[in-house]
């Protein structure tokens, strides 16, 4: 293993502070889940590697009814499936945090970590842009707030900039029901082959906001604008949940691999669109 510089800032401007000294050439390890394993099998060499664990600012956990669900960086897998504020308010994130790894990990592994990986099978990321979440970035001279749909750019990428960190993540106040459904080989502590979220919202019988994201078929999370199209402003019969799961597979493109061929993912996504669909009724 190579040597590098390790720095353990105890405040967040602190921390902002030695990137920008860095010109944000330091890898950012909170968990190490994923981290220390590749810097283990030579993947990454990091010159410096700044651990952000001691960071009061990242570990907000707060809800307000008119603002929504602030969730800090920090926040572990294992915060997220137990927390009372979280189960009651946002279950489908519980729930997602919950299918993932094992309880050993969860209790290690960050919000902030599995975002920032920008893995495309990623479990929480599908979930929470259903719920239109908001991602805070800061620097040492700004802070800014991107939609979450807007954070990727491609595997391992995102629009993170060198000096910047994921401060944490906004949830506007929950509105309907949303679900989120994965397909992997093992039932648990399995990466997704295909993970779908779905949420809806309804008034007078009738679908009046949707969304459809889907992980695991693309290279960033995809949300399916043209399927929430045929939903929204429907009574939501089989037929209209059947062509709106019809229309998630072929908006995707996914690849075939050693987990899966394309062809199975494709299919999977209709299957997990209309179960995702009706699980939210």
């Amino acid at each position: 293993m190579n040597s590098f510089d390790h720095f353990t800032p105890a405040t967040l401007t602190e921390a902002l502070s030695i990137l920008a000294e860095r010109n944000g050439n330091a890898s950012i390890i909170a968990g190490g889940t994923d981290l220390l394993l590749r810097v283990k099998n030579h993947i990454v060499k990091p010159a410096a590697v700044l651990n952000v664990k001691r960071v009061p600012e990242l570990r907000a956990l707060s809800f307000d009814s008119n603002e929504g669900l602030r969730v800090g960086a920090l926040t572990t897998l294992r915060d997220l499936t137990r927390s009372p504020l979280i189960r009651d308010c946002y279950p489908v994130l519980a729930s997602a945090a919950g299918l993932m790894a094992s309880e050993q990990i969860r209790s290690l592994a960050t919000l902030g970590g599995n975002l920032c990986n920008a893995s495309p099978s990623a479990d929480l990321a599908p979930p929470l842009i259903a719920l239109d979440a908001v991602a805070c970035l800061v620097s040492l001279s700004s802070e800014r707030q991107i939609p979450l749909d807007e954070f990727f750019t491609g595997p391992g990428r995102s629009v993170l900039q060198k000096g910047e960190l994921l401060k944490e993540i906004i949830v506007p106040p929950p509105q309907g029901k949303t679900a989120y459904l994965k397909h992997s080989p093992r039932a648990f502590m399995d990466i997704a082959i295909v993970g779908a979220a779905v949420r809806i919202q309804q008034q007078g019988g009738k679908c009046q906001q949707a969304r459809i994201v889907l992980g695991a078929v693309a290279p960033t999370p995809l949300r399916v604008r043209s399927g929430e199209e045929s939903l929204e402003g429907q009574t939501l019969t089989s037929e209209v949940i059947r062509q709106a799961a019809k229309i998630s597979a072929e908006s995707c493109s996914p690849i075939s691999d050693v987990r899966s061929a394309a062809w199975y993912r494709k299919r999977m996504v209709e299957v997990l669109v209309r179960r995702g669909i009706e699980a939210t009724l």
